[in-house]
């Protein structure tokens, strides 16, 4: 008996010096997978430099934007993917085409909640009031593109902050539309109130890491503002008393932008960091001028019209009457490439992304005033926004004319002189003023889709606003592509194959050429 107790003793002794020996070699092992050489719990204006860069570049101007050009008749779809869209061959049903933008919407809202959890009570940065607003704000704005560009969408159960790392929920149920945009709304309030206090946490304000404002808190509220401008002129045809909706719009219009000096613009591009519609056509060249941009401008005696094409030696087009004056017919172009003229804009390689213009703001509340009947305080603060949109396109085709890489290249040949504010108040009496008497709400909306065009990104809303407009039952802007037009985009394919609820609600794809988003009048 004692024999087996010491044996016992013997094997109890081997098996703690076991446990022991693993223990500190799984120990160590988690000291050699430590990263000890860089934080693992960055300041909050550090990671908001991240999400303002993402948001611009990559969910404002990205892949969304380019596609949305193309399915607004901004430009036309000329080669390889571009091409397919502008045909509607696969690109505009496909789970691949948006997929990259799809990740990086969810990976830029995960991090902006980041930065709100941080900075809210019992946070690490509790205290960061300016810093959780500006958060706020862009959680909103990333929420609000998912919203409309796909639908219902995962949105609560998704791009959650964990101390992990991993995510909270591996397939995160699908929010309704009109669950996300309540959440934006709040996000907005939110931001509203806490723009108007202080970053009282020792790491300090944003300083030079707000890539947009500098941390200004005045510009940031005035950002909150128009987007809930935005957001609320989006939700019309959901409204309970459309007039207490439009004069919300008007009231928040009211407290935005001032002037563009305050816009929303991202405009650190230069010979290295690229506008993103000129990176795009400089590795592509997928994108030539569309011929149904022309003809607006042409019915309108625009001066645009001299300023915005080029030919394919890169030389401006003067007008309609130029012998190089060759336009891509919209969804009946062939497949070519330095055959159309092409917009100056795709040129632009400095020229900024607007994540939200000061001409967008007004063109909400002209938009508000005339549904509202107000058509003579809505014809000067439209003669406002016409004029600033117009000074917006020539800074994008002076970045055209000065691009670093085109002048590489012996550059852009200018043959026009640029649209003075005067040429462009007189374009406003001659041209715009008459059109607007006869029928108000459809000259405003054509202006607007004018400004949208360009290289600031702004395709975007340009598309929302012509769903909307379908599903309002008003046909004010004529698209000449005779193929089906694009109601929403598909989920990315990181979704459809993984995440079962995304899968079923995904099916073939077909789904975006016939059912609208929920505030256009779908379901979904």
């Amino acid at each position: 008996m004692k024999k087996y107790i010491n044996i016992t003793k013997g094997f109890l002794a081997t098996l703690a010096l076991s446990a022991l020996l693993i223990s500190c070699s799984e120990d160590a092992m988690d000291d050699v997978n430590k990263d000890l050489n860089h934080t693992q719990d960055a300041p909050s204006k550090f990671i908001l430099a991240d999400v303002i860069t993402a948001t611009a570049f990559n969910n404002v101007g990205g892949d969304i934007n380019t596609y949305a050009s193309a399915y607004v008749e901004h430009e036309v779809g000329t080669d390889n993917q571009l091409y397919r869209a502008e045909h509607r061959q696969g690109e505009p049903s496909a789970s691949s085409t948006f997929n990259n933008v799809w990740g990086g919407l969810y990976g830029t809202l995960k991090n902006a909640r980041l930065v709100i959890e941080k900075c809210s009570a019992g946070g690490s940065q509790e205290g960061n009031q300016i810093t959780k607003g500006v958060a706020e704000v862009l959680a909103a704005y990333n929420s609000g593109i998912i919203a409309d560009m796909f639908g219902n969408a995962p949105w609560s159960q998704a791009a959650l902050p964990s101390k992990t790392g991993a995510p909270v929920y591996m397939n995160p149920k699908i929010d309704t539309q009109e669950e996300i945009y309540a959440g934006i709304m709040k996000y907005l309030d939110d931001a509203i109130i806490d723009l108007q206090g202080t970053d009282a946490h020792a790491t300090g304000p944003l300083g030079t890491y707000d890539l947009l404002y500098g941390g200004n808190k005045a510009k940031w509220l005035k950002f909150a503002y128009g987007l809930k401008a935005r957001y609320t002129m989006h939700l019309l045809k959901k409204s309970a008393n459309v007039a207490t909706t439009l004069q919300t719009v008007i009231d928040c219009a009211d407290k935005s932008f001032k002037s563009a000096d305050e816009q929303a613009a991202f405009a650190i591009y230069d010979a290295s960091n690229l506008n993103p519609t000129f990176d795009f056509q400089w590795s592509r060249d997928g994108l030539a001028a569309s011929e149904s941009m022309s003809q607006k401008l042409i019915e309108r005696n625009d001066p645009r019209l001299r300023r915005v094409f080029v030919d394919a030696n890169w030389n401006q087009i003067t007008g309609a009457d130029d012998a190089n004056f060759y336009m891509a017919p919209n969804g009946e172009n062939d497949q070519v490439k330095y055959t159309y003229n092409t917009s100056v804009f795709v040129f632009s390689q400095t020229a900024p992304t607007l994540m939200m213009s000061y001409h967008e703001v007004m063109f909400l509340k002209a938009e508000a005033l005339c549904r509202l009947n107000k058509a003579t305080e809505a014809e000067a603060v439209l003669e406002s926004a016409v004029v600033a949109a117009i000074a917006n396109t020539e800074n994008s085709v002076a970045a055209a004319m000065n691009a670093p890489s085109v002048l590489g290249y012996g550059g852009l040949s200018e043959t026009s002189d640029a649209i003075s504010e005067t040429e462009a108040m007189d374009y406003f009496d001659t041209s715009v003023k008459p059109l607007f008497t006869a029928n108000p709400l459809k000259e405003t909306m054509n202006q607007k889709y004018l400004a949208f065009f360009g290289a600031s990104g702004e395709s975007t809303e340009c598309y929302n606003d012509i769903r909307r407009l379908k599903g309002l039952g008003e046909n004010l802007i004529k698209l000449n592509n005779p193929n089906q037009f694009p109601l929403r985009c598909p989920y990315g394919n990181d979704d459809t194959t993984t995440n079962p609820e995304v899968k079923t609600a995904y099916g073939t794809g077909q789904y975006v050429y016939t059912e609208p988003v929920w505030w256009a009048g779908g379901t979904r």
